[in-house]
């Protein structure tokens, strides 16, 4: 697994051993940093503070940051996976712009610095936990008024997002599904 593009393209990610950690395809990878970067949804990667949920390697936060993100907060609660993280964080000498935190997504407490421009949410297939994970990001302020949300989950799980957001795009690569979603037109939230 390897970055794909921009400031640190072609570095090699670690990824640990097992199926615990998941890690986005790259070709999925590059679908979603398509769709992103093709102006569609606005100026939401470039010089933007990025959210990287339920994070496992970071190759999401890691690419955005790669591509011109300001900022990148990688969230998980595995120690593998933030020992991972710190690893991965490390390798590209991306410290100062980089913050590993060891935290249940769905239960954020850390107050947003300010409203992330893309947040990365890919929980484990079968829990669904993507939407209480909104629910918390939306409470503690990562979501803005023209935040985009990118959630992988299972092509046959729930994707029908929560009161006040709305399918931008729907994409299923193989088992993935990815879902766009960003705030309804009334933009009211939850």
């Amino acid at each position: 697994m390897r970055i794909i593009a921009g400031k640190h393209r072609g570095t090699k990610l670690t990824a640990p051993e097992g199926l615990e950690t998941r890690p986005t395809p790259e070709r999925v990878r590059e679908a979603v940093f398509s769709m992103l970067e093709s102006g569609r949804f606005g100026p939401v990667l470039r010089d933007r503070l990025v959210l990287d949920l339920f994070a496992g390697t970071g190759a999401m936060g890691l690419e955005a940051l790669s591509r011109g993100a300001d900022r990148v907060v990688l969230v998980d609660t595995n120690p593998v996976a933030l020992d991972t993280l710190r690893a991965n964080v490390e390798k590209l000498r991306a410290g100062g712009r980089s913050l590993v935190r060891s935290g249940d997504a769905t239960r954020l407490h850390e107050r947003a610095p300010a409203a992330a421009g893309v947040i990365f949410m890919d929980p484990p297939y079968g829990s669904e936990a993507w939407v209480p994970a909104m629910e918390s990001a939306l409470r503690t302020g990562w979501i803005g008024g023209d935040t985009v949300i990118v959630v992988e989950t299972d092509k046959r799980e729930r994707t029908d997002p929560p009161a006040g957001f709305e399918v931008l795009e729907d994409r299923a690569y193989g088992r993935a599904r990815i879902l766009v979603i960003g705030r309804d037109n009334g933009g009211t939230g939850m």
